[in-house]
């Protein structure tokens, strides 16, 4: 069972996600509450994942919100009216584990919630748009060599035909994605597996036209 917490000051939407959520199998409900605060007193002990509203009406601070979470053990999943590119990228920043706007249907949210859950980041159309806008310190730079093996490595090629297109040896290849995946980490954006690194591409607008 993944236990589950709400954080929103919408009181509509905290009755709609008790009757959604306490539906769905695998899912145990802990709280829905309004502000941080007080989930962080309800007693309830800690979710293994919290949906909280980016804009709370106590006029918290979103970042401190979800660092504040974080710092609990819990993993963040941020729900919200906003799209705003710069707002998400500052939520993951802070530590937010995924970001889906309040239009999406319960399979997504169900979905993203078990992504997060396992660990994961939550990957939605609004988090992919305003990542491949970002020219912050969440979009890693990489060097040509770096963006090259991870391009052609990330479309579906061993790391020895990377190394042979770029010209140099499997163990330079190695190195060059190595940096980038430490690269991705220090920004918050784990990129372990060839998958990972497919969707960082993609997220960030890096893909050849050929691609």
């Amino acid at each position: 069972m993944t236990s589950v917490a709400v954080v929103d000051d919408d009181r509509m939407l905290l009755d709609g996600m008790r009757s959604w959520l306490g539906q769905v199998p695998g899912l145990r409900l802990l709280a829905t509450v309004s502000t941080v605060g007080e989930l962080l007193a309800a007693g309830v002990g800690v979710p293994e994942v919290v949906l909280l509203d980016l804009v709370l009406r106590d006029d918290s601070d979103p970042a401190d919100n979800i660092r504040r979470l974080r710092g609990a053990g819990s993993r963040v999943l941020v729900i919200s009216t906003v799209a705003d590119p710069a707002r998400i990228v500052a939520a993951t920043a802070a530590g937010a584990d995924g970001y889906l706007t309040k239009d999406h249907d319960l399979p997504t949210l169900v979905a993203a919630l078990e992504e997060v859950a396992a660990g994961r980041t939550a990957h939605s159309p609004e988090l992919a748009f305003a990542w491949s806008r970002d020219t912050g310190p969440a979009r890693p730079k990489l060097a040509p060599q770096e963006l090259q093996v991870l391009r052609d490595y990330a479309s579906g090629l061993t790391l020895k035909a990377t190394a042979r297109r770029a010209g140099i040896s499997p163990h330079t290849a190695k190195y060059y994605l190595d940096r980038v995946k430490e690269k991705y980490q220090e920004a918050g954006r784990p990129a372990y597996t060839k998958i990972d690194l497919a969707r960082r591409v993609r997220e960030d607008g890096l893909e050849r036209p050929e691609d």
